[in-house]
């Protein structure tokens, strides 16, 4: 056999040019380090430095920022009828919105005209409610529409709920008279989508509280105050949806259309519209559920409703009252919530039911509309059927029976449940908010830009930077740590159960089923509910906040994991338990890993979701930015405070999701 070697190159002096060794490659640095090293950095830092240039202020002081907004405040009220802006604008709108929201109130809820009971009486707004819900969905959704209207008058809070219905339903029609062809134009442009998404991101990111304070600068408090907040918060998730629903609508179903003739105005409402008609009425149902959410909220602002309730209870620590009032929101909320759901679904599901009925449905909906007529006419003359009978008996036993679970939990529990809050607040929430608040603030500052920069690039840097710069523009820098002190820590709570919970479900499918309409359950209910449980529980202190907004966010992020570990791939799971790898270990190395951008995503929602309970938790004590809103609208000296507080609640939630978004992308990279 013969070996041919090859001649070793040579330089052109004769000589053998000798083999470069091989370059090892550079090693990264993992981020986690670097995080740890700054964090590190800090601490040391912060042992030397603690005390020192951390802009604190007190409850009652004002700065010149503060001061100067009190002005504009008390010059917009002086020139609010002179003024031609106002005159011919913001006055205007103020006065077609209260102008509808009073007609829908007359309709149901409060005296209209010369009648001592407005038009449509407890009977007819019964009969309409069950009608509606049997026409759009199902003889099962009406009839759990009627128990639940009938119960909210047996709970003695009719025309607190009629009330909170009428604005809700207010803020949704005009809500959704703009959404859905916003929604349909940014479907069909991509470039318009690329210009509404960042005011989507931005309103969907201010917490519900900050919308209110600048709002009453322009159209004072009241309903139409509400309304108009609750038409800008509820109305982003109908564009989105819509939008997405356009775009998922098949390219080649509409070509097909357009290649036999139709113009695409035609292809838009006999193609992409009805093919999108389910998703649009899932769009409708977020935008009912937040519209609710808001409308109790904007009691704070005077609005009328279950919210004024839940507010008064919660302010004079009346757990009874404030259970049953949060109870009949949450009989409101699941009655929206499954008749807008059943809607989206009622055409399908009534095809794979195959009722011998359904040839009948037209003349059946005819005759249930004449007995609804009926009803109508009935509520209208008649005292019997326009007055809710009883005096809400039942509302009272639920209070009483609240109250008596709250003076038994505070008497047999408060060993546990205080020992559980000292050990959190003591171990965890002091030292982190002892570090934030006491250390410079050019200090944690340059901490935040610094991880920012590590877990989302510079882009996510420079946004930290202007946020933490207009922060202590604010003058509420002390406030704003302490806020995002509870944040931080209710978040990494929420991530610990999201995690336990998501991969449960994300694992098991009967386990999935099984907690799954629990937590679509739960995300149903607005922030004011959670309050009033842990209220009886923990008393009127911070705790309360974080616990309530801990079990507020879970829900969004254990259904975000569990979604994000059920996508791995099955073979990849396989390959892992044939080499060996016990159940510990496919977690922690396989799927956990592999749904990184899940988790990723999880702590994105997460953080939004509990920086807007921390904010509510204001009215219970919580204190720092939320107490700093509340206080703004309470007292008129501390209205610029208040303002300036809500602009430090959207900095914080600003570069939480820029953070957070921008570290979803680098790790789907």
């Amino acid at each position: 056999m013969t070996v041919v070697m090859e001649k070793p190159e040579t330089s052109g002096e004769g000589r053998q040019n000798p083999t470069p060794p091989p370059v090892a490659p550079a090693r990264r640095i993992r981020r986690s380090v670097v995080i740890a090293g700054i964090v590190v950095v800090w601490l040391v830092l912060f042992v030397v430095l603690r005390g020192k240039q951390t802009l604190s202020l007190a409850a009652a002081d004002l700065t010149d920022l503060h001061r100067r907004l009190n002005d504009v405040n008390d010059s917009i009220g002086a020139d609010r009828n002179s003024n031609p802006l106002f005159l011919y604008f913001f006055n205007e709108i103020r006065l077609v919105i209260d102008t509808l929201a009073t007609f829908v109130q007359d309709l149901i809820s409060q005296p209209s005209g010369d009648r001592p009971l407005p038009q449509i009486g407890w009977l007819g707004v019964v009969g309409l409610a069950g009608y509606v819900s049997w026409a759009v969905a199902n003889w099962r959704v009406a009839l759990l529409a009627v128990a639940g209207f009938t119960f909210l008058g047996l709970q003695g809070l009719w025309q607190e709920s009629m009330d909170t219905l009428a604005l809700t339903l207010s803020a949704v029609l005009v809500a959704l008279l703009f959404a859905i062809p916003l929604g349909v134009w940014a479907g069909l442009s991509e470039r318009v989508n690329r210009i509404v998404t960042p005011f989507l991101d931005f309103m969907q990111t201010m917490p519900t509280m900050v919308y209110l304070a600048p709002l009453t600068l322009f159209f004072l408090i009241g309903g139409a105050s509400a309304t108009i907040a609750t038409v800008i918060y509820a109305a982003p998730p109908a564009i989105r949806i819509t939008a997405h629903a356009i775009r998922s609508v098949p390219p080649t179903t509409v070509e097909a259309a357009e290649s036999m003739g139709a113009t695409r105005g035609q292809s838009l409402l006999k193609v992409l519209l009805p093919m999108s008609k389910r998703t649009v009425v899932m769009g409708v149902n977020q935008t009912i559920m937040a519209a609710l959410a808001m409308v109790t909220i904007a009691a704070l602002i005077d609005a009328p409703g279950l919210g004024k309730t839940v507010v008064q209870a919660l302010q004079s620590l009346d757990v009874g009252t404030a259970f049953n009032a949060g109870l009949a929101i949450v009989v409101l909320a699941i009655v929206l919530d499954r008749v807008t759901t059943a809607a989206s679904g009622r055409a399908e599901a009534a095809r794979r039911s195959g009722n011998p009925l359904l040839k009948w449905r037209r003349h059946l909906v005819v005759a249930g509309g004449a007995v609804t007529a009926v009803l109508l006419y009935l509520s209208h003359t008649y005292v019997w059927a326009a007055e809710f009978p009883g005096d809400g008996t039942i509302g009272s036993h639920v209070a009483k029976a609240a109250d008596d679970v709250t003076t038994w939990a505070q008497d047999h529990l408060s060993g546990l449940t205080n020992g559980f809050r000292d050990a959190l607040t003591n171990g965890l929430l002091n030292p982190f908010q002892a570090l934030l608040t006491d250390s410079p603030w050019w200090l944690v500052g340059a901490a935040l830009v610094g991880i920012a920069v590590v877990l989302g690039g510079w882009r996510a840097g420079i946004t930290t930077a202007v946020c933490v710069g207009l922060l202590v523009a604010t003058g509420l820098w002390a406030d704003a740590m302490t806020t995002l002190a509870s944040t931080v820590v209710a978040t990494v709570l929420v991530m610990l159960l999201g995690m336990v919970f998501g991969v449960w479900m994300g694992r098991s499918a009967l386990v999935d089923r099984l907690v799954r309409p629990t937590l679509d359950a739960a995300q149903v209910m607005p922030p004011f509910v959670y309050l009033v449980p842990f209220l009886a529980l923990f008393g009127a202190t911070r705790f309360t906040a974080i616990v309530a907004a801990i079990v507020y966010a879970a829900p969004v992020a254990i259904k975000i994991i569990a979604d994000g570990v059920r996508t791995v791939p099955a073979t990849t799971v396989e390959a892992a338990t044939s080499t060996g790898c016990n159940t510990w270990q496919i977690i922690t190395k396989v799927q956990l890993p592999m749904a990184r951008s899940a988790l990723t995503l999880a702590t994105n929602q997460g953080l939004i979701y509990v920086l807007s309970m921390v904010v509510v938790g204001g009215l219970v004590g919580a204190g720092a930015l939320g107490y700093d809103v509340v206080a703004g609208f309470s007292q008129g000296q501390l209205y610029g405070k208040g303002l300036a507080a809500g602009l430090a609640i959207v900095l914080l939630g600003v570069m939480f999701d820029r953070i957070t978004q921008a570290a979803a992308r680098r790790t789907s990279a």
